[in-house]
């Protein structure tokens, strides 16, 4: 194909345009978030809202697990480590250096398919399944149906914090399939028949089928006050002091607006909510709250 002047021209001047485009314009900056699946709705859409509010500043947010997170931050590869488990947890880990940012509070749930046929079971008996004590829904009064286990990613830290909180102290979860992506656990659960799994409250929606356990509902009044127990907080750890967008990022999310507004429209709790706290050990002891007195 032969082009004349004109076309030659056409051309140059649209590479122009696309090079400029494709070229950071001065005064753009950006930081880059890595870890938590369970944490990445949040810390996404709050980055894509700080980006709008501030023009050329743009947040990188990418999944990958809690292990993932904890791993980049400790080896200063990124800006932000997203997990939700505390650092300390992860013995490979050296947080001498890691200043701890808690964002949010995650709840996290069993899911199943709907046809199942149970909405409540015991905590015991949850942990029968996880572990291969119990194989099908009808020993639980459900439906005769072979129960598929879905399990986390062994980086994941809602695995960590479901096995700790529902598998008892000296056994382990069966060996069974295994997913890194929330997402991707949701969208099997609510494909294949039987199957159970467990995911944060932010990634629940109508295609699965939470469970209580031993009554209790998991919601967002019941982890506040600790009746649920299956939770983690949301943490953003940086390498050393957060500084610059970091730093502004960080105070952003961690602002009334976002606190009062976008943590809970997208299934996390503030952590200023909470009735209770829990440390690294999964110690957890009642918030105490300071009452004001009127000078006279």
């Amino acid at each position: 194909m032969k082009f004349n002047r004109y076309d030659k021209l056409v051309i140059v001047f649209i590479s122009a345009i696309l090079l400029s485009a494709c070229s950071p314009l001065e005064g753009e900056e950006s930081i880059t978030a890595v870890g938590s699946s369970a944490l990445q709705p949040l810390v996404e859409v709050a980055g894509e809202q700080y980006g709008s509010e501030n023009f050329g500043k743009f947040i990188n947010v990418q999944g990958g697990g809690s292990g993932t997170g904890l791993g980049q931050i400790a080896a200063d590869a990124v800006d932000i480590g997203n997990s939700d488990i505390f650092a300390e947890e992860k013995s490979e880990i050296d947080v001498s250096k890691l200043v701890d940012h808690r964002v949010a509070v995650v709840g996290i749930t069993p899911i199943v398919t709907p046809e199942v046929g149970i909405k409540d079971i015991s905590l015991e008996n949850l942990g029968k399944i996880f572990t291969g004590e119990i194989t099908n829904w009808k020993e639980l009064g459900g439906k005769d149906l072979k129960i598929t286990v879905l399990n986390r990613s062994s980086g994941s830290g809602t695995r960590v914090t479901f096995d700790h909180w529902v598998i008892p102290e000296g056994t382990k979860s069966i060996i069974t399939q295994e997913q890194e992506s929330s997402g991707t656990v949701r969208q099997i659960v609510a494909s294949t028949p039987g199957t159970i799994s467990y995911v944060a409250f932010s990634y629940v929606d109508d295609t699965v089928k939470t469970l209580s356990i031993d009554g209790v509902k998991p919601t967002d009044e019941n982890v506040k006050k600790n009746n649920w127990i299956i939770w983690s907080y949301g943490h953003m750890y940086t390498n050393g002091e957060p500084t610059g967008l970091t730093k502004d990022f960080l105070e952003y999310i961690l602002s009334d607006e976002v606190q009062d507004t976008l943590i809970g429209a997208l299934g996390y709790i503030p952590t200023n909510k909470m009735e209770f706290e829990r440390d690294a050990k999964g110690n957890t002891t009642e918030v105490l709250k300071e009452t004001k007195q009127e000078s006279d």
